[in-house]
């Protein structure tokens, strides 16, 4: 079993700057150590297959939307292509990266790094050896830098720094521009933009203040120096310094003698001066709010600015007029873009998770997602594989769409941190528990919570189950060991199963009988028959704490995972054991910061805290508090493949020996809180809790995993984890994967086999070359009235391949007809040997349904809309005959116009239907 990493959810924004596509229909979003592209216009996200060491701090998009430069806090680089969604290059800048930004012509990209600013050579289209080189490292602030901006014409780029200076820096040698120091502002400079076209930019500090500054030289001004040696250079130098010496002296003599300012061109002839035509404050008074995140929108003149309370304002510039002021979130806005068109505005807000995309014309959100703001616990997904419903530590259950990756829903009824989740049979209900001492159940129909299940004394809730038949509901307690059963028809408590001598860490329903499973700290693992009056049928004595429990999809076999890290597999009817996994060496944990041994003894107290089967029953996932996650083959108990879910190294455990370079003779470097200070003024670390802790200490999240799932499609399977909702499926998106490819199978014969009309044969060689291209060039070349005897000819193997393509290409293509014609005589030809393999072809029959359902419900709209414009126009061309035969009518002209007018509105009316129908 091949699984890839496919898509990350459940994390939507992490921290680092964000970016719109060029066309500005997608937010390209840093989650972590991944970056995730939300399509907006088709409503799909999709987590790029890279990871960098560290959290990312900076993306930096080219011009023409190809390239993006990812930095991550450590300061190492990757080069990424955003067609190919691969890595080009590698780079390490040697220093923590702020912010990175392309030239507008694309051939160069300038970094801040420390106190300077480098500019590198863009990389070009041509491979190269180096993909950055260096030109040229500017100097000037003696603070941190913190933004860039530059010119339209790419000439001169501005740098803002933390010394509340903002520097001008010529990108070539320019002889009246070299550098420009603007100060004004009384806190840090947090953003900085040009002027259209123009050398005039705009200042904003983190205290509110907005400075213009008007530039007396326009771009076509600036003068390239000459080239000359570098002896020439150093004499012309020293002879210029000395001019500007006595120019002073001559200008300080004249103020005292005639008391005002000396001319500009006196004291700098010919040179770039910059002077403030404005300052105005953001902030109203009394009001000490600190800007966090700024973006200027050049066209039409609009700035968009985030604060630290959640508000953000708009503006039109240089009039500072408001447009309006919103509260979007409780916490900082950590990062704004603005889309292309000046549309839509996107909001990240580090300290929730929150991304946010407004439509300020409409007043209304685009798009509006939030991860969960603890750590994820449990999740489950629906029967057709459709959806994912995940619980967290903050109390709040989401539901996912596994085919858009967005969150649709959220239940925000529970008090305290979920711990179990499940969906009944039908799809159509969810059940949860949590430590508030509730299990509810929610309908998907009204997302509304229609059963709330209560224990007689107040208890909290670890574990959840519902039989297959969804009538009987069970949670097991932590604190009382004991197992609730209520009934889902009428919310009554129907027994309570004592018998238990620890905390109950398991529940599961046998999948075709209603027997119970339950686990517990206690070494047994206890079989009830819910049928005869609630009696243990069977326990299962272990060696070690119980802290899983699965049934095998047929029932015929139960895996129990225990503290000492083994999976034992048991046979259910004659509680005999029939085999067992020993997985110790096989979690390999890692050592945390502040461990005081070594990571290999530490594993000795780490086992296997979930774990479930495979949609067919012949492998296990495992997975507990390390970065792997182990995948079993059942039947030989042997390790088919360990799965990495993170390379983050600003998570804890991930290393696997001790750093050196953090030991001091004072102690651990990690004892340190680095991050004080930094955002909100000093945060004192306070003791406490490291989950789910809302105080403002610094603290490195522990990698775990939390919840495993196998979709019942078994194309894919899903684990939470400190990272988020991660799914591994085995649709791997390859370039070139033919299928029983040989010599003859070459484009130059597919296409010689469509000349001669031997359409058949061209589309299998099409679909055993596997180019897309290819294919979709074979099946339209078909003409309609064939399409019936080629489906027939199809062989059944090829028939579910081009189904999948069916399927991809409603997303996209316009012939919407011409591929309704193919899909249904392929199914009317096949459908009787398909129906035989209805489980293989259920993700391919999910997916042609949901392609005809979006078309259905966009064109029934327009249909619709249409239909009733016609009726409309009819009407009032009837009501003003009507009126012609009451009155009397002095002219012909009138009749005719008002003839002309309705047979003008119905002929547009068609026109405007055929069209959306073709």
């Amino acid at each position: 079993m091949h699984s890839t990493f496919s898509n990350l959810l459940g994390t939507v924004y992490r921290c680092g700057n964000l970016n719109f596509s060029r066309d500005g229909n997608s937010v390209i979003s840093p989650v972590g150590n991944r970056v995730t592209v939300f399509d907006l216009k088709n409503n799909r996200s999709d987590t790029l297959p890279l990871a960098t060491k560290y959290n990312i701090k900076c993306v930096g998009l080219s011009p023409d939307g190809r390239l993006a430069i990812i930095v991550d806090e450590g300061g190492a680089a990757l080069l990424v292509s955003l067609v190919c969604r691969s890595v080009l290059h590698h780079f390490h800048f040697k220093g923590s990266v702020h912010s990175v930004s392309f030239s507008p012509d694309g051939r160069k990209f300038v970094i801040t790094k420390g106190n300077i600013a480098q500019m590198y050579h863009a990389p070009g289209k041509k491979r190269e050896f180096n993909a950055f080189v260096l030109d040229k490292t500017y100097f000037g602030p003696y603070d941190e830098t913190t933004c860039i901006d530059w010119t339209d014409d790419s000439k001169c780029f501005v740098v803002g720094s933390k010394d509340m200076s903002t520097w001008v820096f010529g990108a070539e040698r320019w002889d009246n521009l070299i550098y420009y120091a603007l100060s004004g502002h009384k806190d840090a400079i947090v953003a900085c933009f040009f002027e259209s076209n123009s050398l005039d930019l705009y200042s904003l500090s983190q205290d509110g203040a907005l400075c213009v500054w008007q530039c007396d030289t326009p771009p076509e001004g600036l003068r390239l120096k000459a080239p000359r040696g570098w002896k020439a250079d150093i004499l012309q130098r020293e002879k210029e310094e000395e001019e500007e010496e006595d120019e002073e002296g001559e200008g300080n003599r004249e103020t005292t003698i005639r008391g005002k300012a000396v001319p500009a061109e006196q004291e700098r002839v010919g040179k770039v001066k910059y002077s403030r035509l404005a300052k105005y404050f953001l902030n109203k008074e009394g009001d000490f709010n600190n800007l966090t995140a700024a973006a200027y929108h050049k066209k039409t003149h609009l700035l968009v600015t985030g604060f630290a309370s959640g508000i953000f304002h708009l503006h039109e510039l240089p009039e500072f007029n408001l447009i309006h002021s919103l509260s979007i979130s409780d916490q900082r806005v950590a990062s704004v873009a603005i889309n292309s068109s000046g549309d839509w505005i996107a909001f990240g807000c580090s300290g929730l998770g929150q991304l946010l995309v407004w439509e300020w014309q409409s007043e209304s959100y685009v798009l509006k997602q939030q991860g969960h703001f603890n750590s994820m616990v449990a999740l489950a997904y629906s029967p057709d594989g459709q959806y994912i419903v995940t619980g967290g530590d903050d109390g709040k259950v989401k539901v996912w769409n596994t085919l858009s990756g967005f969150c649709f829903v959220t239940l925000t009824e529970h008090s305290s941190g979920v711990t179990g989740v499940t969906f009944t049979a039908t799809g159509h209900v969810i059940v949860t528990s949590s430590l508030d001492g509730t299990v509810r159940a929610y309908d998907l129909h009204r997302y509304r919570n229609f059963r709330t299940f209560t224990s007689p004394r107040p208890t909290q809730f670890s574990c959840v189950a519902v039989d297959s038949s969804g009538e009987i509901v069970s949670a097991g307690a932590q604190d009382s060991f004991e197992i609730f059963v209520w009934s889902m028809q009428t919310g009554r408590l129907l027994d309570v199963l004592s018998g238990h001598e620890g905390p109950i860490s398991g529940l599961c329903f046998n999948p075709m009988k209603s027997i119970l499973a339950s686990a517990s700290w206690d070494k047994t693992v206890r079989l009830w028959d819910m049928f005869d009056s609630w009696r243990t049928k069977e326990t299962l004595s272990l060696t070690s704490d119980v802290l899983a429990v699965t049934y095998r999809p047929d029932g015929a076999e139960l895996a129990v995972a225990t503290l000492n890290s083994q999976i034992t597999f048991w046979d259910p009817e004659n509680a005999v054991q029939v085999g067992s996994i020993e997985g110790r060496h096989d979690l390999k944990t890692g050592r945390k910061e502040l461990d005081k041994i070594t990571a290999k003894h530490s594993a000795k107290g780490k086992a296997f805290t979930t774990v479930c089967y495979s949609a067919d029953g012949q492998n296990i996932l495992a997975g507990g508090m390390s970065k792997f996650v182990c995948l079993y083959h059942v039947r030989e108990q042997i390790l088919v493949k360990r799965f990495e879910l993170s390379c983050n190294f600003s998570l804890d455990a991930m290393e696997e020996f001790l750093n050196r370079r953090k030991m001091t003779e004072f102690g651990n470097l990690a004892l340190i809180d680095q991050d004080a200070g930094e955002e909100n003024g000093v945060a004192i670390p306070l003791p406490g809790v490291r989950k789910g802790d809302m105080s403002s200490r610094h603290f490195k999240p522990e990698i775990r995993v939390t919840s495993l799932r196998f979709s019942p499609t078994g194309r894919c399977w899903a684990a939470t984890s400190t990272e988020g909702l991660l799914i591994f499926s085995l649709d791997a998106q390859m370039l070139f994967d033919p299928f029983e490819l040989d010599t003859s199978v070459t484009p130059g014969r597919i296409r010689e086999a469509l000349r001669q009309r031997e359409f058949t044969r061209a589309i299998l060689m099409a679909f055993r070359l596997n180019e897309k291209k290819l294919a979709q060039e074979a099946l339209e070349a078909v003409p309609q009235n064939e399409i019936e005897v080629v489906s027939a000819s199809l062989p059944e193997l090829y028939v579910v391949k081009v189904l999948e393509f069916l399927a991809a290409s409603f997303e996209e293509s316009r012939h919407l007809e011409f591929y309704l014609i193919w899909t249904q005589k392929l199914l009317m030809s096949h459908g009787q040997r398909l129906k035989s393999r209805a489980g293989q072809l259920l993700p391919v029959v999910q997916f042609l349904q949901k392609g005809l359902q979006r078309h259905l419900d966009d064109i029934s709209k327009l249909c619709d809309w249409n239909r009733y414009n016609i009726q409309y126009a009819l009407a009032v061309s009837k009501q003003r005959g009507m009126k012609r035969t009451l009155e009397p009518v002095d002219t012909e002209e009138d009749t005719d116009a008002s003839d002309e007018d309705s047979l003008h509105l119905l002929r547009a009316a068609e026109e405007e239907e055929e069209g959306m129908l073709v």
